[in-house]
């Protein structure tokens, strides 16, 4: 039976469109943007543009002061965050009833007269953010620079995903106070973004506010523009390796995969649970259970829609256990895998955790607003919560194996191996 969410939708004359969902069954409303703009949308040496002004929004704007974002709203009862990644720059708040008001209007305020507030000295300041938050996330913890390796090694240098979303220090350094405005002149624009509602109100509410607050907001200079054609698998095995002071060795094994939002994409996804995502996955069997040659192994895949998506298979391998035969190993089951295809019990069991981790995050409020907001920005598809499972349980067998075969063979992998350092490495 198909989910059946209520959706709403209307697009402002401002281009700002807008989704209402209805939900009184708390009286809370999740406030929900997403811009369309990344680390996928910077030009070279202008990396971590997208991130700092993630940092920036809570800085004051025309009517809000510095830090005021959060003050109010909590004040309110309301939580609220946000966060950046290569395809967008998302910002969310849940408050009570009587407050989303006051949250569209401090959302209206920033996303509209932002650089009102951005002077030389709150870019200083966030500049200064970013690269403590870049040390305490990255550099100085076990494994930090692990995926910031693998995006290098997968993607060639000239793709929008190469870089990762923290950016270069460099960069933010070199940039100007004119670079940051120009930025988020260009990007930051009503045209440019998905307003979702999701919580105790009707449509016509939802709409009436978001004309109220937003409706007088400027277009930006920057369309959504037209996403690049299909990356291709790698063809030969590539490497990284860093040697440093980690627990145990650990290896990404990494694959481009299809576009988001495509049965190919989903059919991908589910080979790499039956593979490695699952408790009763082929390598955890065989490299944690039965061979102990690993600790963990884990696996699942990232959707870009850029021309390419991203899989990973990660293992932490075992004390004493040389990282090269667990490899081979692993890449040995990437082989049956593609050759047998999926067993009735790896379907079903795949299937049932899509499904199970699916059901489970649209039972909060704020990720079906999240899940909205990305699909009707990226995909122009506002109902694909209710149709995903749909879709998911369509996929065949067949396509699984298929989708392995030509995304998920060892010589489809790009190999990041952070290794333990000897003591002299250390010092």
């Amino acid at each position: 039976m198909p989910l059946d969410y209520p959706i709403h939708e209307k697009t402002l004359p401002n281009g700002l469109c807008v989704v209402v969902s209805p939900d009184t069954s708390v009286p809370n409303v999740t406030v929900n943007l997403w811009v369309n703009v990344g680390s996928r949308h910077e030009a070279p040496g202008r990396t971590g543009f997208a991130h700092l002004f993630e940092h920036l929004m809570f800085q004051g704007s025309r009517n809000v002061a510095s830090g005021e974002h959060f003050t109010r709203l909590m004040a309110e009862g309301g939580r609220l965050n946000a966060t950046t990644w290569f395809d967008r720059t998302n910002y969310f708040e849940t408050v009570p009833k009587g407050a989303y008001e006051l949250a569209l209007w401090m959302e209206a305020d920033r996303h509209g007269y932002l650089l009102d507030a951005v002077n030389q000295a709150n870019l200083d300041n966030q500049r200064d953010v970013v690269k403590e938050e870049k040390r305490q996330r990255y550099d100085n913890v076990p494994y930090g620079n692990a995926l910031i390796d693998t995006y290098a090694t997968v993607f060639p240098a000239d793709h929008p995903y190469h870089h990762p979303t923290i950016g270069s220090m460099e960069d933010l350094d070199a940039a100007s106070l004119e670079d940051v405005h120009a930025f988020f002149r260009r990007y930051y624009g009503p045209n440019n973004t998905v307003l979702t509602l999701v919580g105790d109100l009707t449509p016509e509410e939802g709409f009436a506010a978001a004309e109220k607050y937003f409706g007088e907001l400027p277009a930006s200079a920057e369309p959504k523009r037209a996403n690049r054609d299909q990356l291709e698998p790698i063809t030969a095995p590539v490497r990284f390796e860093r040697r440093d002071k980690v627990p145990n060795d650990r290896l990404h094994l990494a694959f481009r995969l299809p576009v988001d939002n495509t049965d190919d994409y989903f059919a991908a996804s589910l080979a790499l649970d039956a593979i490695g995502g699952l408790t009763t996955s082929r390598l955890v069997q065989r490299l944690v259970r039965r061979e102990q040659v690993a600790n963990a192994v884990q696996a699942h895949s990232m959707g870009f829609v850029d021309g390419v998506s991203l899989g990973f298979v990660i293992l932490d391998i075992a004390d004493g256990q040389d990282p090269d035969v667990v490899e081979a190993r692993a890449c040995e089951e990437l082989e049956r895998f593609a050759k047998e295809g999926p067993t009735d019990v790896e379907m079903e069991s795949a299937l049932a955790q899509a499904e199970r981790s699916w059901l489970h995050s649209l039972a909060s409020q704020e990720e079906r607003a999240d899940a909205i907001s990305q699909h009707t920005l990226l995909h122009d598809d506002p109902q694909f919560i209710n149709t995903y499972l749909d879709r998911l349980n369509a996929v065949t067998a067949g396509q699984v194996q298929a989708m392995a075969q030509q995304w998920l063979q060892p010589q489809n992998r790009a190999v990041v191996a952070h290794l333990v350092a000897t003591e002299e490495e250390v010092a």
